[in-house]
């Protein structure tokens, strides 16, 4: 609405006036008086919409996997995708993104009290993720679907945020370790699977539900654990340490145990760490400081020190990395999963903003070069999704052989991936992207965060390596699967016999090449055997065709059914 010149006030007035412009028109501060703009040609908001049911090849794989159970997974996995495409929700993410936890050392009288502080956008976050069983629920649930149930909520749920994710991986990842020792897991197993969320530090028999985390790195080593100098020494009573020591990274240090690994004598060991013993006094626990990180800003991520800190063994002294293996595994899976719902959240953002702006005389999905772009996104996106679930059901199936190779494949590739879609993604927005009110860049500094967690992709690629070497039976298993796809693309048959010899021929220097093609070839299989035929041709002919893919996003080859592909990936608001 248009307004006329404004009335210059009585020398008693507010003062708003500085003086007169051009023909006696005031200049005001601190009000418009003009003409204001009216807003065209952007985007609504990506919200109000099932983050489940719009992700097709995520509610596509449910069903595949799940059988009989297909319905009743579905329905419960659409209700927590219609909270996560709730505005109130996405709230929560960003609310806990900017408001990061703070370390409180002391409290006001002096005394050592060694807590982190977190927004209750943080709470709310882990509630629901506590509440669907997505930490260690899973390995208790009814049924033969439970991973893969609650990997799905897991990849529909990180979408919102993705840091809180960690505490619940880690609790996740604990249940199978902790099995090692019947003892150990009677005590600590069920506060780790029960559906209730129940923050703060207090004896662990009190509480209504528990959380695990992790303190594997020491400043000297990183990735390699066998570097470790925190030393474990026993008290004279069977299974009971004092550990001594410096912890680089431990995420989530308000959890209520911690999985460690110590130098006992007789070598490395896993210890269960308690914050609170068992007659309420508090562990000795202290926290350093926070690091300052690029992403994953709403969870605390502390160096920790130990000093004649109480510990449980868990399993044989000298065993420590064969102990972890299982969680390791878990944690692994996670990366996978975790990059997954970052890589579609993107690619979710990307297409919807593109559905709705118009440039150069058209809408940017219809413009060719933009819908390449979309289209070699979502592929990657769903290839993704295809892996990780595919990865879930083969923990359900008990696949022990095919998931120890296919996970360390497909933590290297899935995660490496993504920060490369997402920045592409980001820039389909343009400036619209590059601004922290998209969420794109919250979701483009956490990208990177998965192929660095529970091992670089060296030393997955490395792990790979060693399967090969080592472990016949995983490479058997992870062919099997490859070969069930024999005969429905030639471009993938060339890819596999070529990555056949590739595997005769492994060497160090040569990891990540390998690593890749099986990764490709593996997702490739999946695609052929389930996705629509669009999808599987574009796959196929990009990532496994003569020339191979190229460096850039958006360089699919002619003659692929782009506008089906974006479509599929489009999610629709309701």
């Amino acid at each position: 609405m248009a307004h006329g010149p404004a009335r210059a006030r009585s020398a008693g007035g507010t003062g708003l006036f500085l003086g007169l412009g051009p023909r006696g028109h005031p200049h005001t501060v601190g009000h418009m008086v003009g003409p204001t703009h009216e807003v065209t040609n952007q985007a609504p908001p990506l919200v109000g919409y099932d983050v489940f049911a719009a992700d097709a090849a995520l509610a596509e794989a449910v069903t595949r996997y799940a059988g009989d159970e297909a319905p009743v997974l579905t329905a419960g996995l659409s209700r927590l995708g219609q909270l996560a495409g709730d505005e109130e929700a996405q709230r929560w993410g960003t609310e806990a993104n900017a408001h990061p936890p703070v370390l409180r050392t002391h409290d006001r009288y002096g005394h050592r009290v060694d807590e982190v502080e977190f927004h209750p956008a943080w709470h709310q976050l882990m509630t629901v993720a506590v509440r669907e069983g997505l930490h260690g629920a899973a390995w208790d649930a009814a049924g033969g679907s439970g991973h893969l149930r609650r990997a799905a909520g897991f990849v529909v749920w990180s979408q919102v945020e993705a840091g809180h994710g960690c505490p619940v991986s880690m609790s996740y990842a604990a249940v199978p370790a902790l099995r090692t020792d019947p003892d150990l897991a009677v005590a600590w197993g069920p506060g780790l699977s029960t559906t209730t969320y129940d923050p703060g530090l207090r004896p662990p028999a009190t509480k209504a539900g528990l959380l695990a985390g992790m303190g594997m790195t020491e400043k000297q080593g990183g990735s390699d654990v066998r570097a470790n100098t925190t030393r474990a020494e026993p008290t004279g009573v069977e299974g009971e340490y004092r550990l001594t020591g410096h912890k680089w990274f431990c995420s989530a240090p308000m959890c209520d145990l911690f999985l460690v690994l110590a130098q006992a004598p007789s070598g490395l060991t896993c210890f269960v760490v308690p914050r609170v013993l068992p007659d309420g006094e508090r562990n000795v626990f202290r926290l350093q400081r926070l690091k300052d990180k690029l992403g994953n800003r709403s969870n605390a991520s502390a160096e920790v020190e130990l000093e004649g800190t109480c510990a449980a063994r868990l399993g044989e002294e000298g065993r420590g990395v064969r102990t972890i293996i299982e969680m390791v595994a878990a944690t692994r899976l996670d990366c996978v999963l975790g990059s997954t719902g970052l890589v579609r959240q993107a690619v979710a953002q990307a297409t919807h903003h593109a559905a709705y702006r118009s440039a150069f005389g058209g809408r940017l999905v219809d413009k060719p070069l933009m819908a390449n772009v979309l289209a070699d996104l979502a592929v990657e996106s769903e290839a993704a999704t295809a892996l990780a679930m595919r990865l879930a059901h083969a923990v359900d199936a008990g696949e022990d052989a095919f998931r120890r190779l296919a996970t360390a494949v497909g933590k290297y590739w899935v995660c490496k991936r993504a920060p490369a879609v997402v920045g592409e993604a980001l820039e389909c927005l343009g400036g619209n992207g590059y601004v922290e009110e998209s969420g794109l860049p919250r979701l483009y500094r956490e990208a990177p965060l998965n192929s660095i967690w529970e091992g670089s992709g060296n030393v997955n690629a490395l792990d790979v390596l060693r399967a090969v070497a080592r472990e016949p039976a995983t490479v058997d298993a992870f062919t099997a699967e490859v070969a069930t796809a024999r005969g429905a693309d030639t471009r993938l048959d060339a890819a596999a016999d070529r990555l056949a010899m590739d595997l005769t021929a492994a060497d160090e220097g040569s990891a990540r090449r390998l690593v890749e093609s099986m990764a490709l070839v593996l997702q490739g299989s999946l695609l052929v055997r389930y996705a629509p035929a669009y999808v599987a041709d574009a796959f196929c002919a990009s990532r496994l065709g003569e020339e191979g893919h190229r460096l850039a996003l958006g360089t699919l080859p002619g003659g692929l059914d782009t506008r089906s592909l974006v479509e599929r990936a489009t999610p629709a608001r309701t």
